[in-house]
């Protein structure tokens, strides 16, 4: 079951097509290409000029291969020039050989928006890579995902689906297509196989689609004794995440003020896949009075730091933070900086997922494709990277595997701040 990076990565279309970007005038001086994309209406037509060298680089053979394609294929009457040009930028971005440096059709993009705004038809599940392979980054909370048994940290082995014809082992697969061949029409199956650490053989498990509307921010509040206490769950870094935050942290203000017995709150960031980079400083200055939250190595641009922007109102609550194998990008940006600048903070549960790098989301004009292209690592304010590390937790907590309706890591953090 152990597939290496490379054969992970090996799935995209390593054609020398990449040249479609960046070369097509090399050596000819000067050519224009005419073709058809869906989505775009009228013809598209492209005229490219490079007025400096390219290095050793034959922009020809492109040229070459693509006219030997259109006369010689035994089904050229069925090629689409659109897929060609999509498929040839897809070999470009995927030499680069980083899985999360993707392009994005139309289609694809337009999934990755939905996973932002956080609503569209699928089980459930957060994608990444875990060691190459395409695993479960996070179940989402009440979802059938979720509710069939699926962790953070499966491996997904194989994808099946019946009504779409499909029948995919996932080696060499892109997050993108990952993603499209597991969402569908609300109320369809789809049947995912899992190969989890600590399980001997792979299991399989039919999942119904539904619409799934994710809610990033809850608030609830705990009773304990005498003392009550807030639990404030972030699930995501999306586009509504701000309003909804600052309702749920009025709702902790209101308590506050009308609670003498309120001890603190907990931060639940199990299982929060992260998104948008800005979205954790914004929560992490909720918390911090000052200081820097993440610094950026943008590599031959420089470094850059991100401090506290804007005041907060609960920087001096006694707060404890939850963390598992769920927890990445974003919300590792906010624990490893509450860890490291805000005094008396304690994380509890498990290592993080250790995604150290950012990407940026570019579309392009009314083609609806989009690229994600990385463009920096981020590092915790000390200066120290997490990726492929994590973020380690002050009390390491596992759950019970056995009983699934505790929450050991809920018991302590409750525990650390009624004590």
């Amino acid at each position: 079951m152990k597939l290496t990076l490379k054969q992970i990565r090996g799935f995209f279309l390593k054609l020398s097509l990449v040249v479609v970007v960046f070369g097509l005038g090399y050596g000819l001086g000067q050519r224009e290409v005419s073709f058809k994309l869906k989505g775009i209406k009228p013809e598209v037509k492209i005229e490219r000029k490079v007025p400096y060298p390219q290095g050793k680089i034959d922009f020809n053979l492109f040229w070459e291969v693509w006219d030997l394609i259109s006369q010689k294929y035994l089904l050229r009457g069925n090629l689409n020039q659109g897929e060609m040009i999509y498929g040839a930028i897809s070999g470009m971005v995927a030499s680069l050989g980083d899985p999360y440096t993707v392009f994005l059709p139309p289609a694809e993009n337009k999934q990755a928006k939905e996973d932002l705004n956080g609503q569209f038809e699928g089980v459930g599940i957060q994608l990444g890579y875990k060691d190459g392979h395409l695993a479960v980054v996070a179940p989402l909370a009440g979802m059938p995902a979720e509710k069939a048994g699926v962790k953070a940290g499966d491996l997904i082995l194989r994808i099946v689906d019946d009504n779409k014809k499909v029948d995919r082992e996932t080696a060499g697969i892109s997050l993108p297509e990952a993603v499209s061949l597991i969402r569908g029409t609300g109320g369809t199956i789809v049947k995912l196989t899992f190969g989890r650490e600590g399980v001997n053989e792979p299991f399989t498990l039919e999942l119904k689609r539904e619409t799934i509307i994710v809610k990033s921010v809850e608030v609830k509040f705990i009773q304990e004794g005498d003392k009550e206490l807030a639990v404030l769950k972030l699930a995501r870094f999306g586009e509504r995440t701000a309003q909804e935050w600052e309702e749920a942290v009025n709702e902790i203000k209101n308590k506050k003020m009308n609670n003498k017995n309120y001890v603190g709150m907990i931060l639940d960031l199990r299982n929060n896949p992260g998104g948008f980079l800005t979205g954790s400083v914004f929560i992490a200055s909720e918390f911090m009075p000052e200081g820097v939250v993440v610094q950026q190595d943008k590599g031959e641009d420089g470094w850059e730091s991100y401090s506290v922007n804007r005041k907060g109102n609960l920087y001096s609550d006694p707060l404890v933070v939850l963390i598992n194998e769920g927890s990445a990008s974003a919300s590792e940006i906010v624990a490893g900086a509450l860890k490291e600048k805000r005094k008396g903070v304690k994380l509890v549960g498990v290592k993080t997922f250790g995604k150290g790098t950012i990407q940026e989301a570019q579309d392009f004009g009314d083609s609806g494709a989009g690229l994600h292209v990385t463009v920096a690592r981020w590092l915790l304010p000390s200066g120290k990277s997490i990726d492929k590390e994590g973020v380690s937790p002050d009390f390491e907590i596992k759950m019970d595997e056995e009983d699934e309706t505790k929450d050991p890591q809920l018991e302590k953090a409750i525990e650390l701040l009624v004590n």
